[in-house]
């Protein structure tokens, strides 16, 4: 046993320990370094030096004569790698038993840092912040410098983004520094951030050791995930959420307004800076994409929803992505003046165990791409919005995201719902099937005292960050239709997206611009997804035109025979020739829709039959 040890080797996706003997051949080790990198035997060099001299060659001499010891670091570097022997490959420290995310290995922020295989480039608005210097200045306080106007003292001296008591004393105080700031304050100091690196957390038994029987049969230290002690997230992936205007949410609650069922929606939107807080992220909303699923009053079911994959792609030719993910907990309190029930505040819940295990499993399907660690991403920027009563009885959005370590616990499927206490998670056992690793927190008892408790059951707002939700004092218009087009999967409210009802909508619109008439998000989604006429690739001009906002491009697009077709079929399912479309054939508005069709209530969009001139839901006339 005496002659076992272990040699670090690190590459440029990552460090990991190789288990050897002193007495084991150079050919042997490096048939282990293969396998455990994923290479063939002459996809790689392994150097003693990370200057890439001493090269350890494949032969019989055994790792003492060559003088390896134990915990030693070795530096492999991939064949025909692009990486010059004067670029640093920055080393990583022994893996510590931690199990929080921890300054512990190998990149940096400069340019020379070694990015990991699986790395994808960073989104847009970090590569943007990185390049920011980030530093909070103040001016020259009169009563206390005692300097020139060129000078500078502790009293006006620029504070790091991260300055805990500048970020305290803004109204409102903010609670959680940005997810860059923190970067800032891992990668500061002396070293420049040398060290410094990002580790994502493991539930799971690592794979390979073979010293003894798998689980359930053995498990060593070196195998065995470390135990999790759960703390409040100090920093935040995205500092804040806008709605660009009232009516994206207006239209997102207009179901729960006309059945009392819950609802759940995608939010569409992008990632900006938000110049309020140092570094700072904000998730701007643009649109509320709503898949297919079963609601009650009580309950969501989400269903498969074959349209998914072309909402995601129609939505990048716009320039979004998603964002975040929204849903409703609405109870009536009384349907007269239109109050709602306030449930969750902090002597119930904010998020209940679920929505925190579904919030997880959402951000884990979409993490965030970062350099500073060793898998290539860390975190997410995914965010969870809420919609519920608030202390004055009036609906409110209320923004959260769940920890790394939430995150980490769901991924690994260790977190489980208390049935009868929504406030309260459950750490699962270890069984033969599966090891569980310890899950603590940390409160206090009746004494006052700091008291480690086991997470069975498990308090969620451990796993909580809250994020401020706002809308703009001034409304955007990413989509300017001022008409709205009925939106997906509401068939159970009889708002049904078919010729027909695009027929209506054209008949509607008064805008003498044909780019104010298309821009509409769900009206897009219905040219691309309808069954009769898809559009598929023979849209991308109208997205593009829609995306600057170039009415000159969408009057191209609008000559091709593509849109004269949709003309012809709206004239023929709606039993009236083109020209009295509301945007017909001749590029003007026109004469109304004929009173023979349902029609949208311009107050409340309820569809209403034919004949009527009053809406049947809010009593307001047609015109």
């Amino acid at each position: 046993m005496a002659d076992n040890i272990i040699i670090r080797v690190q590459s440029p996706e990552g460090m990991k320990k190789i288990p050897s003997t002193k007495r084991e051949t150079a050919a042997a080790f490096l048939k282990k370094v293969a396998k455990e990198f994923g290479f063939n035997s002459n996809g790689f060099s392994v150097y003693l030096n990370r200057n890439k001299t001493g090269e350890v060659l494949s032969q019989n001499k055994t790792l003492s004569l060559l003088k390896i010891k134990h915990g030693d670091m070795l530096f492999l570097f991939p064949s025909g790698s692009s990486t010059s022997s004067g670029e640093v490959m920055d080393t990583a420290t022994p893996h510590t038993s931690s199990s929080l995310p921890s300054v512990s290995s190998s990149s940096s922020l400069s340019s020379s840092s070694t990015i990991p295989r699986s790395f994808s480039e960073e989104d847009e608005i970090d590569q943007y912040l990185t390049k920011q210097d980030g530093k909070i200045y103040r001016n020259r306080d009169s009563q206390l410098c005692r300097h020139g106007a060129l000078g500078k003292c502790v009293h006006c001296v620029p504070l790091e983004p991260f300055d805990e008591d500048y970020l305290n004393h803004l109204d409102p105080p903010v609670k959680h520094m940005s997810f860059h700031a923190y970067l800032r304050k891992l990668t500061g100091g002396a070293d420049k951030g040398k060290f410094a690196a990002l580790e994502n957390i493991s539930c799971k038994i690592k794979s390979g050791c073979e010293g003894h029987p798998p689980w359930p049969e053995g498990i060593c230290t070196k195998c065995q995930p470390s135990a999790i002690t759960l703390n409040r997230q100090k920093y935040r992936h995205v500092d804040n959420i806008m709605f660009e205007n009232h009516t994206i949410a207006d239209r997102f609650l207009d179901f729960w307004r006309k059945t009392g069922s819950q609802r759940m929606g995608y939010l569409y939107g992008r990632y900006t800076e938000h110049k309020d807080i140092p570094l700072g992220i904000r998730a701007e909303v643009a649109a509320i994409y709503e898949p297919p699923q079963n609601a009650t009053q009580n309950s969501l079911e989400l269903l498969d929803d074959p349209k998914a994959a072309a909402v995601d792609e129609i939505a990048a030719k716009l320039g979004l992505r998603k964002v975040g993910w929204i849903f409703t907990d609405l109870l009536s309190e009384d349907t007269r003046i239109g109050t709602v029930r306030y449930t969750r505040n902090k002597d119930t819940h904010y998020l209940s165990a679920e929505e925190c295990i579904t919030a997880g499993f959402f951000q884990n399907q979409h993490p965030n791409p970062c350099r500073l660690s060793r898998d290539g991403h860390f975190g997410s920027k995914f965010v969870t919005v809420v919609a519920t009563g608030g202390p004055d009885n009036q609906v409110h959005f209320e923004g959260y995201q769940v920890s790394n370590q939430c995150m980490a616990l769901v991924r690994d499927e260790c977190l489980l719902p208390c049935k009868d206490a929504p406030e309260l998670g459950y750490a699962k056992e270890s069984s033969p099937e599966q090891y569980v690793p310890d899950v603590f927190f940390k409160d206090k008892d009746k004494f006052g005292n700091d008291v480690t408790f086991l997470a069975r059951p498990l308090p969620v707002e451990y796993l909580i960050i809250d994020i401020t939700t706002t809308f703009p004092k001034d409304p955007q218009y990413t989509f300017s239709s001022t008409q709205r087009f009925p939106i997906e999967n509401r068939d159970i409210l009889g708002e049904t997206q078919d010729f027909h009802s695009l027929a209506t909508y054209l008949s509607q619109c008064t805008s003498p611009a044909f780019l104010g008439i298309v821009s509409d998000f769900h009206l897009l989604l219905f040219l691309v997804t309808n069954e009769v006429m898809p559009l598929g690739d023979s849209i991308g001009l109208l997205l593009d035109a829609v995306k600057t906002s170039d009415e000159d491009l969408a009057q191209t697009w609008k000559k091709l025979e593509q849109w004269a077709t949709i003309e012809q079929l709206c004239s023929t399912v709606g039993g009236q020739p083109s020209s009295s479309l509301g945007y017909g054939a001749m590029g003007g508005p026109s004469a109304p829709v004929s009173s023979s069709a349902m029609w949208s209530c311009l107050h409340c969009t309820f569809m209403n039959q034919p004949g009527t001139e009053h809406c049947e839901m809010c009593s307001l006339p047609r015109s």
